[in-house]
Protein backbone atom coordinates (compact mmCIF):
# COMPACT_ATOMS: atom_id res chain seq x y z
CA UNK A 1 0.00 0.00 0.00
CA UNK A 2 3.15 2.49 1.06
CA UNK A 3 4.26 2.33 -2.96
CA UNK A 4 1.30 2.60 -4.12
CA UNK A 5 0.50 5.63 -2.31
CA UNK A 6 3.92 6.94 -3.50
CA UNK A 7 2.55 6.66 -7.17
CA UNK A 8 -0.25 8.21 -7.06
CA UNK A 9 1.55 11.33 -5.51
CA UNK A 10 4.06 10.78 -8.32
CA UNK A 11 1.44 11.15 -10.47
CA UNK A 12 -0.23 14.02 -9.03
CA UNK A 13 2.63 16.17 -9.13
CA UNK A 14 3.73 15.10 -12.72
CA UNK A 15 2.39 17.46 -14.92
CA UNK A 16 3.88 20.17 -12.23
CA UNK A 17 7.38 19.35 -13.75
CA UNK A 18 6.59 18.92 -16.87
CA UNK A 19 4.15 21.90 -17.76
CA UNK A 20 5.37 22.92 -20.96
CA UNK A 21 6.58 21.01 -24.19
CA UNK A 22 8.18 23.04 -26.94
CA UNK A 23 6.16 21.37 -29.03
CA UNK A 24 3.45 22.20 -28.47
CA UNK A 25 0.90 21.80 -31.53
CA UNK A 26 3.57 19.95 -33.71
CA UNK A 27 1.71 16.87 -35.02
CA UNK A 28 -1.39 16.65 -37.21
CA UNK A 29 -3.66 13.54 -37.76
CA UNK A 30 -5.42 14.76 -34.25
CA UNK A 31 -8.42 12.82 -35.25
CA UNK A 32 -6.02 9.54 -33.44
CA UNK A 33 -6.29 11.84 -30.36
CA UNK A 34 -9.90 12.04 -30.15
CA UNK A 35 -10.98 9.83 -26.85
CA UNK A 36 -12.47 6.47 -28.93
CA UNK A 37 -15.69 4.91 -26.69
CA UNK A 38 -18.18 6.04 -24.14
CA UNK A 39 -17.17 3.52 -21.36
CA UNK A 40 -13.32 5.08 -21.98
CA UNK A 41 -14.37 8.46 -22.02
CA UNK A 42 -16.86 8.11 -19.07
CA UNK A 43 -13.42 7.23 -16.48
CA UNK A 44 -11.79 10.09 -18.54
CA UNK A 45 -9.33 8.03 -20.55
CA UNK A 46 -7.48 6.60 -17.53
CA UNK A 47 -8.17 2.71 -19.25
CA UNK A 48 -5.19 1.23 -20.47
CA UNK A 49 -5.07 -1.13 -17.17
CA UNK A 50 -8.70 -1.86 -16.88
CA UNK A 51 -10.24 -2.16 -20.75
CA UNK A 52 -10.72 -5.92 -21.55
CA UNK A 53 -13.68 -5.43 -24.97
CA UNK A 54 -13.67 -5.27 -28.22
CA UNK A 55 -12.73 -0.97 -27.68
CA UNK A 56 -9.27 -2.12 -26.29
CA UNK A 57 -7.97 -1.76 -29.77
CA UNK A 58 -8.19 2.04 -29.70
CA UNK A 59 -6.61 2.33 -26.53
CA UNK A 60 -4.36 -0.45 -25.88
CA UNK A 61 -4.45 -3.18 -27.71
CA UNK A 62 -2.96 -5.68 -24.92
CA UNK A 63 -6.50 -5.70 -23.50
CA UNK A 64 -8.31 -7.74 -26.54
CA UNK A 65 -6.82 -10.90 -24.69
CA UNK A 66 -10.03 -11.21 -22.05
CA UNK A 67 -12.77 -11.19 -24.77
CA UNK A 68 -14.02 -14.47 -24.38
CA UNK A 69 -15.09 -15.68 -28.01
CA UNK A 70 -16.24 -13.17 -30.43
CA UNK A 71 -17.09 -9.29 -29.61
CA UNK A 72 -17.84 -6.03 -31.61
CA UNK A 73 -17.72 -2.31 -31.05
CA UNK A 74 -19.39 0.58 -32.51
CA UNK A 75 -19.70 4.06 -31.21
CA UNK A 76 -20.45 6.81 -32.38
CA UNK A 77 -20.70 11.30 -31.28
CA UNK A 78 -21.13 15.07 -32.97
CA UNK A 79 -17.84 16.58 -32.40
CA UNK A 80 -18.73 20.01 -31.05
CA UNK A 81 -21.29 19.88 -33.45
CA UNK A 82 -19.38 20.25 -36.45
CA UNK A 83 -18.27 16.43 -37.51
CA UNK A 84 -19.41 12.98 -36.92
CA UNK A 85 -16.91 10.45 -35.40
CA UNK A 86 -17.36 6.69 -36.11
CA UNK A 87 -15.57 3.83 -35.04
CA UNK A 88 -15.57 0.19 -35.11
CA UNK A 89 -13.80 -3.15 -34.26
CA UNK A 90 -14.43 -6.61 -33.96
CA UNK A 91 -12.30 -9.37 -32.10
CA UNK A 92 -12.04 -12.79 -31.77
CA UNK A 93 -10.02 -14.99 -29.71
CA UNK A 94 -8.13 -18.31 -31.11
CA UNK A 95 -7.43 -19.37 -28.06
CA UNK A 96 -4.03 -20.98 -27.95
CA UNK A 97 -3.10 -18.92 -31.05
CA UNK A 98 -3.78 -15.72 -29.66
CA UNK A 99 -6.43 -12.84 -29.69
CA UNK A 100 -6.83 -11.31 -33.55
CA UNK A 101 -8.57 -7.85 -34.26
CA UNK A 102 -10.10 -4.96 -36.69
CA UNK A 103 -10.66 -1.30 -36.29
CA UNK A 104 -11.79 1.37 -38.33
CA UNK A 105 -11.99 5.42 -37.17
CA UNK A 106 -13.75 7.73 -39.48
CA UNK A 107 -13.77 11.28 -38.90
CA UNK A 108 -16.31 13.33 -40.78
CA UNK A 109 -17.57 16.81 -42.17
CA UNK A 110 -20.63 17.70 -44.48
CA UNK A 111 -19.78 19.55 -47.38
CA UNK A 112 -19.02 23.13 -47.31
CA UNK A 113 -18.73 25.83 -49.90
CA UNK A 114 -16.07 27.02 -51.44
CA UNK A 115 -15.35 30.81 -51.10
CA UNK A 116 -12.47 33.16 -52.42
CA UNK A 117 -11.52 36.55 -52.21
CA UNK A 118 -13.00 37.44 -55.46
CA UNK A 119 -16.19 35.29 -54.69
CA UNK A 120 -16.67 35.74 -50.57
CA UNK A 121 -20.36 34.82 -50.42
CA UNK A 122 -19.44 31.12 -52.37
CA UNK A 123 -18.40 30.76 -55.93
CA UNK A 124 -21.25 27.72 -56.22
CA UNK A 125 -18.21 24.78 -55.82
CA UNK A 126 -18.17 22.74 -52.47
CA UNK A 127 -15.73 20.86 -50.86
CA UNK A 128 -15.94 17.94 -47.96
CA UNK A 129 -12.80 16.53 -45.51
CA UNK A 130 -12.20 13.40 -44.01
CA UNK A 131 -9.70 11.35 -42.00
CA UNK A 132 -9.96 7.66 -41.61
CA UNK A 133 -7.96 5.13 -39.79
CA UNK A 134 -8.25 1.43 -40.40
CA UNK A 135 -6.38 -1.90 -38.15
CA UNK A 136 -5.39 -4.83 -37.79
CA UNK A 137 -4.35 -5.80 -33.89
CA UNK A 138 -3.18 -9.29 -32.55
CA UNK A 139 -2.47 -9.57 -29.08
CA UNK A 140 -2.24 -13.04 -26.59
CA UNK A 141 -1.15 -13.90 -23.08
CA UNK A 142 2.87 -14.16 -22.48
CA UNK A 143 2.11 -15.67 -19.26
CA UNK A 144 -0.88 -15.89 -17.45
CA UNK A 145 -0.45 -12.70 -15.40
CA UNK A 146 0.96 -10.46 -18.56
CA UNK A 147 -0.33 -9.98 -22.18
CA UNK A 148 0.87 -8.41 -24.85
CA UNK A 149 -0.93 -6.83 -28.02
CA UNK A 150 0.07 -4.90 -31.07
CA UNK A 151 -1.90 -2.72 -33.99
CA UNK A 152 -0.94 -1.74 -37.02
CA UNK A 153 -3.06 0.55 -38.94
CA UNK A 154 -3.35 2.46 -42.25
CA UNK A 155 -4.28 6.23 -42.04
CA UNK A 156 -5.37 8.71 -44.49
CA UNK A 157 -6.50 12.51 -43.92
CA UNK A 158 -7.90 14.08 -47.00
CA UNK A 159 -9.69 17.35 -47.97
CA UNK A 160 -10.90 18.15 -51.07
CA UNK A 161 -8.29 16.91 -53.71
CA UNK A 162 -5.56 16.58 -51.46
CA UNK A 163 -4.79 13.49 -49.35
CA UNK A 164 -1.86 12.09 -47.21
CA UNK A 165 -1.26 8.85 -45.94
CA UNK A 166 0.63 6.30 -44.07
CA UNK A 167 1.13 3.42 -41.32
CA UNK A 168 1.70 3.42 -38.04
CA UNK A 169 1.80 0.95 -35.03
CA UNK A 170 -0.10 0.96 -31.69
CA UNK A 171 1.51 -1.31 -28.77
CA UNK A 172 0.44 -2.35 -25.25
CA UNK A 173 1.01 -4.67 -22.10
CA UNK A 174 -1.23 -5.56 -19.36
CA UNK A 175 0.34 -6.71 -16.17
CA UNK A 176 -1.91 -8.16 -12.99
CA UNK A 177 -0.58 -8.88 -9.95
CA UNK A 178 -2.19 -10.73 -7.09
CA UNK A 179 -3.04 -7.87 -4.40
CA UNK A 180 -6.83 -6.66 -5.81
CA UNK A 181 -6.43 -7.30 -9.35
CA UNK A 182 -3.77 -4.36 -9.46
CA UNK A 183 -3.04 -3.82 -12.90
CA UNK A 184 -0.09 -2.36 -14.07
CA UNK A 185 -0.28 -0.93 -18.00
CA UNK A 186 1.77 0.71 -20.65
CA UNK A 187 0.74 1.76 -24.02
CA UNK A 188 2.21 3.64 -27.21
CA UNK A 189 -0.07 4.83 -29.92
CA UNK A 190 0.58 6.17 -33.48
CA UNK A 191 4.05 5.49 -33.67
CA UNK A 192 4.64 6.12 -37.14
CA UNK A 193 6.51 7.81 -40.21
CA UNK A 194 5.59 11.72 -40.93
CA UNK A 195 3.13 12.12 -42.92
CA UNK A 196 2.75 14.83 -46.37
CA UNK A 197 -0.34 15.92 -48.32
CA UNK A 198 -0.16 15.95 -52.47
CA UNK A 199 -2.99 16.17 -54.70
CA UNK A 200 -3.72 17.81 -58.37
CA UNK A 201 -4.36 21.69 -56.55
CA UNK A 202 -0.75 22.08 -55.93
CA UNK A 203 -0.08 22.68 -59.54
CA UNK A 204 0.13 25.70 -61.32
CA UNK A 205 2.11 27.37 -63.96
CA UNK A 206 4.67 29.87 -63.46
CA UNK A 207 5.93 32.58 -65.47
CA UNK A 208 9.58 33.55 -64.57
CA UNK A 209 9.40 36.95 -65.94
CA UNK A 210 6.57 39.25 -66.23
CA UNK A 211 8.34 41.86 -68.35
CA UNK A 212 8.52 39.58 -71.41
CA UNK A 213 4.94 38.40 -71.48
CA UNK A 214 5.55 36.22 -74.38
CA UNK A 215 8.27 34.08 -72.28
CA UNK A 216 7.16 30.41 -71.84
CA UNK A 217 5.06 29.16 -68.92
CA UNK A 218 6.37 26.53 -66.90
CA UNK A 219 4.92 24.11 -65.12
CA UNK A 220 5.54 24.16 -61.17
CA UNK A 221 4.25 22.56 -58.40
CA UNK A 222 3.81 23.89 -54.40
CA UNK A 223 5.42 21.64 -51.99
CA UNK A 224 3.89 20.72 -49.00
CA UNK A 225 6.16 20.23 -45.39
CA UNK A 226 5.69 16.92 -43.28
CA UNK A 227 4.29 16.66 -40.15
CA UNK A 228 4.29 14.00 -37.58
CA UNK A 229 2.17 11.69 -36.39
CA UNK A 230 0.44 12.30 -32.46
CA UNK A 231 2.65 10.09 -30.75
CA UNK A 232 1.90 9.33 -27.39
CA UNK A 233 2.95 7.68 -24.73
CA UNK A 234 0.62 6.05 -21.98
CA UNK A 235 1.20 4.43 -18.47
CA UNK A 236 -1.04 3.58 -16.07
CA UNK A 237 -2.51 1.33 -13.04
CA UNK A 238 -5.97 0.07 -12.28
CA UNK A 239 -7.15 -1.53 -9.30
CA UNK A 240 -10.40 -3.16 -7.43
CA UNK A 241 -10.98 -0.58 -4.92
CA UNK A 242 -14.14 -2.71 -2.78
CA UNK A 243 -16.87 -5.30 -3.70
CA UNK A 244 -19.56 -5.47 -1.41
CA UNK A 245 -22.27 -8.28 -2.04
CA UNK A 246 -23.38 -6.60 -5.58
CA UNK A 247 -21.49 -3.22 -5.18
CA UNK A 248 -17.92 -3.40 -7.06
CA UNK A 249 -15.59 -0.28 -7.62
CA UNK A 250 -12.94 -0.07 -9.61
CA UNK A 251 -10.09 2.56 -9.74
CA UNK A 252 -8.06 3.77 -12.38
CA UNK A 253 -5.12 6.53 -13.06
CA UNK A 254 -3.03 7.28 -16.31
CA UNK A 255 -0.47 9.57 -16.86
CA UNK A 256 0.52 10.01 -20.60
CA UNK A 257 3.21 11.72 -22.26
CA UNK A 258 2.02 13.29 -25.70
CA UNK A 259 5.01 14.54 -28.47
CA UNK A 260 3.02 17.73 -29.49
CA UNK A 261 1.71 18.75 -26.15
CA UNK A 262 2.32 18.89 -21.83
CA UNK A 263 2.12 16.00 -19.71
CA UNK A 264 -0.97 15.20 -18.34
CA UNK A 265 -2.83 12.45 -16.01
CA UNK A 266 -6.56 11.01 -16.07
CA UNK A 267 -8.49 9.86 -13.32
CA UNK A 268 -11.09 7.54 -13.46
CA UNK A 269 -13.79 5.54 -11.30
CA UNK A 270 -16.76 2.91 -12.07
CA UNK A 271 -19.23 1.59 -9.75
CA UNK A 272 -21.03 -1.60 -11.16
CA UNK A 273 -24.20 -2.88 -9.74
CA UNK A 274 -25.03 -6.93 -9.83
CA UNK A 275 -22.27 -6.74 -13.14
CA UNK A 276 -25.42 -5.04 -15.10
CA UNK A 277 -25.40 -1.42 -14.70
CA UNK A 278 -22.73 0.73 -14.28
CA UNK A 279 -21.91 4.43 -13.56
CA UNK A 280 -18.66 6.31 -14.09
CA UNK A 281 -17.47 9.36 -13.48
CA UNK A 282 -13.64 10.98 -14.38
CA UNK A 283 -10.95 13.81 -14.55
CA UNK A 284 -8.59 14.79 -16.55
CA UNK A 285 -5.43 17.04 -15.35
CA UNK A 286 -3.60 19.77 -17.49
CA UNK A 287 -6.32 19.50 -19.71
CA UNK A 288 -6.65 22.80 -21.68
CA UNK A 289 -10.61 22.83 -22.17
CA UNK A 290 -11.67 19.56 -20.17
CA UNK A 291 -12.21 18.38 -16.73
CA UNK A 292 -14.87 15.95 -15.77
CA UNK A 293 -16.77 14.04 -17.65
CA UNK A 294 -19.42 11.56 -16.47
CA UNK A 295 -21.62 8.06 -18.08
CA UNK A 296 -23.47 5.05 -17.35
CA UNK A 297 -23.71 1.40 -18.68
CA UNK A 298 -26.03 -1.41 -19.07
CA UNK A 299 -25.47 -4.67 -20.19
CA UNK A 300 -28.81 -7.18 -21.35
CA UNK A 301 -28.24 -11.38 -21.50
CA UNK A 302 -29.82 -12.63 -24.79
CA UNK A 303 -28.68 -16.22 -24.43
CA UNK A 304 -25.98 -16.74 -25.30
CA UNK A 305 -25.17 -13.04 -26.67
CA UNK A 306 -24.55 -10.12 -24.49
CA UNK A 307 -25.20 -6.51 -25.60
CA UNK A 308 -23.69 -3.63 -23.79
CA UNK A 309 -24.88 0.18 -23.81
CA UNK A 310 -22.73 2.75 -22.73
CA UNK A 311 -23.36 6.77 -22.92
CA UNK A 312 -20.08 9.70 -21.83
CA UNK A 313 -20.66 13.06 -21.15
CA UNK A 314 -18.15 15.00 -21.45
CA UNK A 315 -18.18 18.78 -20.12
CA UNK A 316 -15.64 21.39 -21.78
CA UNK A 317 -14.73 24.65 -20.78
CA UNK A 318 -15.91 26.48 -24.18
CA UNK A 319 -16.72 24.54 -26.87
CA UNK A 320 -20.15 22.58 -26.06
CA UNK A 321 -20.66 19.84 -23.93
CA UNK A 322 -20.24 16.03 -26.36
CA UNK A 323 -22.22 13.13 -26.27
CA UNK A 324 -20.92 9.71 -26.78
CA UNK A 325 -22.97 6.21 -27.51
CA UNK A 326 -21.20 3.22 -27.80
CA UNK A 327 -22.63 -0.53 -27.96
CA UNK A 328 -21.27 -3.92 -27.45
CA UNK A 329 -22.27 -7.28 -28.73
CA UNK A 330 -20.69 -10.18 -27.32
CA UNK A 331 -20.91 -13.84 -29.04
Amino acid sequence: MKKILILVLFVMSFGEFYAQNPNLGSAGAQFLQIPVGARAEAMGGAVIGLIDDASSIFWNPAGIVKVNNVQAHFSYMNWFDLFDFNSASIVYNAGDLGTFGASMVLFTTGEMEITTEEYPNGTGRFFDAGDLALGVSYARYLTDRFNVGVTIKYIRQQIWNESASGFAFDIGTQYRLDFQNLTIAMAMTNFGADLQFDGPDLDFTYRKDNAFPLSRLVPSRLSTEEYPLPLNFQVGIAVDIFEYDFVKMRGAIDVTHPNDNAERAQFGTEFSFFDRFFVRAGYKYNYDDQDFSFGAGANVPLGSTAVYFDYAYSVYDILPSVHRISVNLSF
